[in-house]
This record gives C-alpha cells, sequence and structure tokens, in this order.
C-alpha cells in the first residue's frame, strides 16, 4: 500500500485511485479537495487561479460554473483551479501535495485552515459584505412569492383575492393587476436587506466561533449555532422592521400605494414612528424560534452532506432548503400574527376595542376570534415555497462569496 493510500485509511477518506471516479486528496483546503485519474473523475475547486478539466464535475459545481460563464470543454474562469500538484488535465497530486497532506491539514497562505475558519484581519468585512449581497438576492429572487404568501394570510381577503394556491394567485394578480404588481415594494425591501443581513450573517459567524470555542472546543456546537442565530436575529430585525411594514402594505389587494415615499409618509402621519416597529416583539418572537431552528437544522444537515466543511454548493443548497422548510413550517402561525400587526386589517381593527391592535397577544386574540384555529396557518403553503428557495440562495451566494472574499484576502495578504 503506498503512503498516499495509507494517509487516506488513517484519516477514513475513500481509499484509491480507479479510474472514472474521483478520490478525496487527503487535504482540507478547498481548493485540493478532488483528483483523480480518469477524465470524468476530475472535478475543479474553486482555488486561486488557473485552469483545469471539469466534465466530471457535480451537478452544483457545473450550475455554478455556467452562471459564472464557464465554457464546457475544459478551461474554467479564473478562479477555478486543479488541486495543487496536479499534472496535466487529469493528474493526481504531486510530491508537494503529498508532503503538504502527510503534515497535517493543509493551510492557505497567510494561516487559516480553510475558507470556514476566518482570515486575520478584516474578517467581519469579509461576512458583513457576503451576507449583504446574499440578503438581497434571497429576497429580490422570491419577491412575487413573498407578496402571495402576504395575500394569503389576510384574515378576511376581498372576493377578488382568495386565492387556491401559489401559482393561481400569481397568474391571477398579473392577469388582473399587471405584470409589475407582484413585484411592489421590492425596492424597499432591497434597501432594508442588505444593512440587516449584513449584520445578521457577521454576528451569527462571530459569535458561532466564540461560543463552539467555549463550549464545545474543536467542534461544533449545536446549543452556540442556536444561539448564535437569536442573537442575530435581534440586530436583523431591528434593522428590517420598518421595511417589512412598509412592504406588506404594499403588497395587500387594493392597496392605496404606489410608491414607497407615499407609504412611508402616510404611516408617519396617521400613525406615527412606533408604526414601523408596532410587530417587533412578535416578529423577535417568530424569528428567534425560526432561527434557532434553521441554523441548528443547517449545521446539522452540513455535518452530514459535507463533514469537512468544504466549499461544496450543493450541499449549501441542500441543507439551507431543508433548514428553511422546516424552520418556516413550524413558526407559521407567529408570521399569521406579524402580517396582521404590520397591516392592520380593516375589519380586524373595527372588531377591536382599540384603535390599532397591538402586540402579540392582541394579535393572537384576533386572529382566533376572526378565522379559528385555521387561520394560524393560513399561507403556510407560500411560506414554505418562499423559504426553501430563499434559505438555499442565501446560503450558496453567502458562503460563494465568503470563499471568494477570503481567497482574496489571503492572497492579498501572501503577497500574490
Amino acid at each position: 500500500m503506498g503512503t498516499a493510500e495509507r494517509r487516506d485509511e488513517r484519516r477514513g477518506w475513500p481509499i484509491g485511485t480507479g479510474r472514472g471516479r474521483g478520490v478525496l486528496s487527503g487535504s482540507r483546503r478547498p481548493g485540493a479537495a478532488y483528483s483523480g485519474e480518469g477524465g470524468r473523475g476530475d472535478t475543479m475547486q474553486l482555488g486561486a487561479g488557473g485552469a483545469g478539466s471539469g466534465s466530471g464535475a457535480e451537478p452544483g459545481r457545473v450550475l455554478l460554473l455556467l452562471l459564472l460563464g464557464g465554457g464546457g470543454s475544459g478551461a474554467g474562469p479564473a478562479g477555478w483551479a486543479r488541486p495543487r500538484g496536479a499534472a496535466g488535465a487529469g493528474g493526481g497530486g504531486g510530491e508537494e501535495e503529498e508532503e503538504e497532506t502527510e503534515a497535517g491539514p493543509a493551510t492557505e497562505p497567510g494561516g487559516g485552515t480553510d475558507y470556514e475558519a476566518l482570515p486575520q484581519g478584516s474578517a467581519v468585512s469579509t461576512h458583513m459584505l457576503a451576507g449583504a449581497v446574499a440578503g438581497v438576492l434571497e429576497h429580490c429572487v422570491m419577491y412575487p412569492i413573498d407578496c402571495v404568501k402576504t395575500r394569503m394570510q389576510s384574515l378576511q381577503p376581498e372576493p377578488a383575492a382568495r386565492y387556491r394556491n401559489v401559482l393561481e394567485a400569481l397568474r391571477r394578480i398579473v392577469q388582473t393587476e399587471g405584470i409589475w404588481r407582484p413585484m411592489r415594494g421590492l425596492n424597499i425591501t432591497a434597501t432594508g436587506a442588505g444593512p440587516a443581513h449584513a449584520l445578521y450573517f457577521a454576528c451569527y459567524e462571530q459569535l458561532k466561533k466564540t461560543l463552539s470555542d467555549v463550549i464545545h472546543a474543536g467542534g461544533n456546537s449545536h446549543v452556540a449555532n442556536g444561539t448564535a442565530g437569536c442573537v442575530a436575529t435581534l440586530l436583523h430585525d431591528a434593522a428590517m422592521n420598518p421595511a417589512e411594514v412598509v412592504k406588506q402594505r404594499m403588497q395587500m389587494y387594493n392597496s392605496p400605494y404606489r410608491r414607497v415615499t407615499d407609504c412611508v409618509r402616510a404611516i408617519w402621519r396617521k400613525e406615527g414612528a412606533g408604526a414601523f416597529y408596532r410587530s417587533y416583539t412578535t416578529q423577535l418572537t417568530m424569528n428567534i424560534p425560526f432561527q434557532a431552528i434553521h441554523f441548528m437544522a443547517y449545521e446539522s444537515l452540513q455535518e452530514q452532506l459535507n463533514p469537512h466543511r468544504q466549499y461544496n454548493p450543493g450541499t449549501h443548497v441542500v441543507s439551507g432548503a431543508c433548514a428553511g422548510a422546516v424552520a418556516a413550517a413550524a413558526t407559521t402561525p407567529l408570521d399569521v400574527c406579524k402580517t396582521l400587526l404590520n397591516t392592520q386589517e380593516a375589519l380586524a381593527m373595527n372588531s377591536d376595542i382599540s384603535r390599532h391592535i397591538t402586540g402579540m397577544a392582541n394579535a393572537f386574540r384576533t386572529v382566533y376570534r376572526v378565522g379559528g384555529l385555521p387561520a394560524y396557518f393560513r399561507g403556510v403553503q407560500a411560506r414554505v415555497i418562499y423559504q426553501m428557495p430563499s434559505t438555499a440562495i442565501a446560503w450558496s451566494v453567502y458562503e460563494f462569496f465568503k470563499y471568494i472574499l477570503t481567497k482574496r484576502q489571503e492572497d492579498r495578504r501572501a503577497g500574490k
């Protein structure tokens, strides 16, 4: 048994160099995740430049390669490289890689162990920028479904705004109100999502690392993941709540607001500044368990699907989608109450003793009085359909940009 095979057996990874199948190189460095002999077994890994053969890439990497404008025959775009020590189109690792992996996990220039480890220096800015891009894309891509969700959560919808499912709702909205109607309010959402998600991911990454070192040094802690997600939600919702209020009022059927500025002025003049945070406590009550479930499910799935925590778009998409679906279904009743507090439906206000519906308890009572128990799960289908791709997009885009930005920082620090 050769040195490379002994190394693989010791680490518990696949052994052998059979044709037509790539094998793990033994390095945890994302730029050297896979190498193999066969032409179809070679997959390319996001790294620090160069070109490689990518005909047998995993579906997630093929999709990302196409999105980045790569060709299908051989050379990849800048940033995609063969594993270190590879020779030719499908060569195996050389002596340089052998020495590196025998010594232990490979380190990136500058001292980082892999892309998930925070580089020294500007790590916070890396996560803030990656999080902002991920948040804006997540909300923009799925915004039409979010519009449908808001309408389906209405307690007493107009006859023309009663929908059986998400596809029928989208079709009728476009046919009766215009093709751009599902996008109304997108600008204020994107404006709020950028800074909200920047704070969200930066806080989560920093706190997760700190708590994990305390609770379970050198390993993954579900308690740390859940706690970090809850604390990050406090910052996220503080930045996002005013945008949510304006967005949902513009999404409602027969909304009198056509422009964001009109909606903001009307709310400020008629209800005061407090209206922008009327649902904040309810949103926290919803999002804290949502994010706790979401992050714990995501990290648990990553442990199973991507145990070595290498950059793998496919696992980020699957883990994000599954985690988002579970968390969304579990917190739908709280989302219905949040929508009521944000929109203040006229029927609910007229039947209530107070001028405005305030607080989670009041919202829960109002929802039950108007629609009974089934009302708490209005729009659950739309909410799950919205959250699955949303969280998949958020995690895959976030992990991609985090990897790219981290690599650039390390390359600059190494003088490349």
